[in-house]
């Protein structure tokens, strides 16, 4: 299974990376090693020193290097090998491969292609994170499962009302849902309103609704290589919340007396059956709350554990029977759009590269 190259994928929390650590990370069926040098600069670098290929997570950060933990090379941010101890003489071909790597909003990335083609600006915005007007919480899930079954998991949301009845789903996400479809040229967004509806258990927790109907939305974008960003909410039936659009694109469920949420799902293909889940969510109820922050974030993280779950035994069943066909239905259609995109990027990255070579 190809990978697409030229694209950021998420690497980690910039949080859980402190000057002088370490964090070794399969990405795409690449062995990488990040660290962040004692003045807090950010590296990512080939695990595998050009020695003895030992790992270089295994070893040290020293200043602004990362030795090796066998014979104590040490290599610099772009992966050249500037300290050989046993000698002074240090040869041209002591390096390994490096990769673009850049932190923002919160978030490390890297680029797995050629680092002079990364370009920084294509990086997914995910600036709520430094905005004061949400409360978020992150983590990540090791799924053992491809990644292409959480894209086609998240841009579908019908599965909410069967799998995730006790949290977010209800009747109504497949009983009185308008859903509209728009495929871009490097995105593709799913708008989902069910309008007079009854609200799920985890929205009743965090936003008093009186008992009353609201009007729900659930408003997707998958961009390249592979993140999804859902603004998700609902406010009193009554309070034109489909006519007030906030400028991220999306109602401000908080001052039409209801709740607004965004998650963000940032999926980081481990090898072809393995995916780095990434995933943050955020409420605009009581940014300032903590205990708000994490009661959202737990309900969320009651669904999204049973998706964990789910992915891993649809792996379970493809691995025994690869070829077996699947069939396609409408409510399918935002998934096969994301991954028709992906998949065409992919083709067209791979005939770039045969040409070139």
């Amino acid at each position: 299974m190809a990978f697409l190259r030229n694209g950021w994928y998420m690497a980690g929390w910039a949080k859980d990376l402190q000057p002088g650590g370490i964090l070794a990370r399969m990405i795409c069926n690449e062995p990488i090693v990040f660290f962040r040098d004692m003045q807090g600069n950010l590296a990512a670098l080939e695990d595998r020193c050009c020695h003895r290929h030992y790992p270089l997570s295994l070893g040290a950060v020293i200043d602004n290097t990362i030795q090796c933990g066998y014979h104590g090379f040490q290599y610099d941010s772009s992966g050249k090998c500037v300290k050989i101890p046993s000698q002074t003489q240090i040869p041209e071909t002591a390096r390994v491969k490096g990769y673009a790597i850049v932190e923002r909003h919160q978030c490390m990335w890297v680029w797995m292609a050629d680092p002079a083609s990364a370009d920084a600006s294509t990086i997914p915005d995910l600036s709520f994170l430094d905005d004061g007007n949400w409360g978020w919480k992150g983590t990540m899930f090791p799924v053992k499962g491809r990644y292409q079954f959480i894209i086609e998991n998240l841009m579908d949301l019908t599965h909410l009302t069967f799998v995730h009845a006790t949290t977010i789903g209800n009747y109504a996400l497949i009983d009185q849902a308008d859903i509209k479809s728009i495929r871009g040229e490097n995105d593709v967004e799913v708008h989902r309103w069910m309008i007079n509806s009854d609200p799920p258990p985890t929205y009743a927790k965090a936003a008093d609704f009186k008992g009353g109907k609201v009007d729900r939305w659930q408003l997707l974008r998958f961009s390249l290589p592979s993140v999804i960003r859902l603004w998700s909410g609902a406010a009193p039936h009554g309070q034109n919340a489909r006519d007030n659009i906030a400028a991220h694109g999306a109602p401000n469920g908080a001052k039409l007396g209801g709740i607004g949420l965004v998650n963000l799902n940032l999926i980081t293909p481990e090898t072809e059956t393995s995916t780095h889940y990434f995933w943050a969510q955020g409420q605009d109820k009581k940014p300032d709350d903590q205990a708000t922050t994490d009661m959202v974030f737990g309900q969320i993280e009651l669904a999204f554990k049973q998706d964990w779950a789910l992915f891993e035994q649809q792996q379970i069943r493809t691995n025994q029977a690869p070829d077996a066909p699947r069939i396609s239905v409408g409510g399918d259609a935002g998934g096969m759009h994301s991954l028709n995109l992906l998949n065409k990027a992919i083709e067209a990255e791979q005939q770039g590269l045969r040409a070139v070579a």
